[in-house]
């Protein structure tokens, strides 16, 4: 196994990219090894670490197709739906409370 280069924050060469940087411009790594590491230094741990790829050997990103944006949006749907009375509450429904508000907090619907 050789070992990969290593560059500092912002010292990248030109030609490489993190996989956000090439989701951006519209490209995913294809399955090509990371190529080097990015180190940013931190004061009390230890760096903070970005592997990188080869813009010349990356891949365009794969359409959506028909099927997985009903996917999506199926499970978008069941995040905006309550469990306990079944309403659409129109935003995602928060994970500590479990339900929309008018169900964990009836008494203070009634009150306004």
């Amino acid at each position: 196994m050789s070992t990969l280069p290593v560059y500092r924050w912002r010292l990248a060469p030109d030609g490489l990219a993190t996989r956000r940087q090439l989701r951006a411009a519209g490209l995913r790594p294809g399955g090509q090894d990371v190529a080097a590491q990015l180190e940013r230094p931190r004061r009390r741990q230890g760096p903070l670490v970005a592997y990188l790829y080869r813009v010349d050997a990356a891949k365009p990103v794969r359409p959506m197709t028909p099927s997985k944006w009903a996917s999506l949006a199926k499970a978008n749907a069941a995040r905006r739906t309550c469990s306990k009375c079944g309403r659409d509450a129109g935003y995602v429904i928060p994970s500590s409370l479990g339900m929309c508000t008018p169900c964990a907090f009836p008494d203070e619907q009634c009150a306004a």
